[in-house]
């Protein structure tokens, strides 16, 4: 089942508590295998999860947008078990365990403004386990879907290879993909940009997969 989630979870009053690190595209966050201190808070950009398999592919297993906490797994400072790359250059905030535990005893609000939002991450990341099921419409469908409803408007900032590396298709396939749509109206593209000129299209798309 995949369900898109509109949630908004008020991190920009703690913001200050973090360190503040500019990532650019297709650098790496943190990498699996490496010891974690912490969690990351996305505050601008575009961020994959992802994870090397036994035979050493590739999998995407999540896509981290906006507003978003990363990294949340090595808050108890073990090794991560997954790499967090930029799909486009990034903003994000860190925020160490040590400190972050005073944190919380300092300011209450923040351990329950934390633990919805891991919450709301564990969610989303039990649904990016069956989008391998997902036909190769519905997984760029979906991406678009949650990447409009966050930056609430139907402008879609991301290339041709962002969508191929953020779905987990070829390049090929999101051409073919993308082409079928512009052509029966459901988007538009201006200056490398994707327009979304039927959203209803993409909801209904990704309900079928429930």
């Amino acid at each position: 089942m995949v369900t898109v989630y509109e949630h908004v979870f008020h991190w920009e009053d703690y913001l200050k508590l973090g360190k503040r690190r500019f990532i650019r595209k297709k650098e790496h966050i943190y990498t699996q295998g490496t010891n974690g201190d912490g969690f990351y808070f996305l505050h601008k950009g575009l961020v994959k999860i992802v994870t090397v398999t036994a035979t050493e592919k590739e999998r995407v297993l999540n896509i981290v947008i906006p507003n978003q906490l990363l990294g949340v797994q090595s808050l108890d400072q073990k090794k991560h078990f997954t790499t967090a790359v930029a799909v486009k250059d990034s903003v994000v905030y860190h925020f160490s365990s040590e400190e972050f535990r005073d944190f919380m005893v300092q300011y209450p609000d923040l351990n329950q403004l934390f633990s919805k939002s891991v919450i709301h991450k564990m969610k989303i990341l039990l649904d990016r386990i069956n989008m391998n099921a997902l036909t190769s419409e519905q997984r760029v469908a979906l991406l678009l879907q949650n990447v409009c409803d966050e930056f609430k408007n139907y402008e879609i900032p991301l290339s041709q290879q962002d969508l191929s590396s953020c779905t987990g298709l070829t390049r090929i396939t999101v051409y073919k993909v993308l082409k079928e749509w512009k052509e029966k109206g459901i988007i538009d593209t201006d200056n490398k940009k994707y327009y979304i000129k039927k959203p209803d299209f993409l909801r209904n798309l990704v309900k079928q997969s429930y």
